[in-house]
């Protein structure tokens, strides 16, 4: 099996003599709807390594880009089911094993009474388990990423919509790549610098 090298991965040395490596290649789109058209087409099109940049949600985008469910519900589960396990063991071992009293005429390890505590515990480890695997699947906190770097990407916090296909991407093609960001609607298609 013979690999082609891609020029446009390798790094690249600008008029002051300084090497920089590609990350990728990004277009600007005019409103949400063109931008999730171009979304639907650059799924189609196999591309694997590729991103799309609005200032709000779009309805629909993960469908068009192809991106799965979100993981961070199963970690939700897992949390409640960890915080209902924990408020079991506490309650059974501190009222039934080390300190069997009995209040009130109840039971050593009855649940009315401490149903609160189930409550409590289900819910906050649930909580942390949400926002903990929330920032560790969305790669945060993460100060820097090559996007920054694009001078127009900072009007996607306002009114302007973006597209960028990685260099990583096996469909990776400079020249082929802008052309088709210029067909699908994309304005303003530049190179971005890692």
């Amino acid at each position: 099996m013979i690999l082609k090298r891609n020029p446009s991965t390798e790094p690249r040395t600008d008029m002051a003599g300084t090497l920089s490596k590609i990350h990728g290649i990004g277009a600007e789109f005019q409103n949400a709807q063109s931008l999730y058209e171009a979304a639907k087409k650059l799924k189609s099109a196999g591309f694997k390594r590729w991103d799309v940049y609005s200032p709000y949600p779009i309805h629909g985008m993960d469908a068009a880009m192809g991106l799965p469910n979100s993981k961070v519900s199963f970690f939700s589960l897992i949390g409640g089911i960890c915080g209902a396990t924990a408020a079991f063991f506490l309650i059974w071992y501190t009222g039934g094993v080390e300190y069997p009293m009995v209040v009130q005429g109840k039971p050593h390890f009855a649940f009315e009474p401490t149903f609160p505590v189930f409550f409590e515990l289900t819910i906050l480890l649930t909580a942390f388990f949400t926002v903990g695997s929330m920032f560790v699947l969305n790669f945060m906190p993460r100060f820097y990423h090559p996007v920054f770097n694009w001078d127009r990407f900072a009007k996607v916090t306002d009114d302007k919509f973006y597209a960028v296909i990685e260099s990583s991407d096996p469909l990776f093609d400079e020249v082929g790549n802008k052309a088709l960001l210029e067909e699908l609607g994309g304005t303003e298609v530049t190179l971005i610098e890692e």
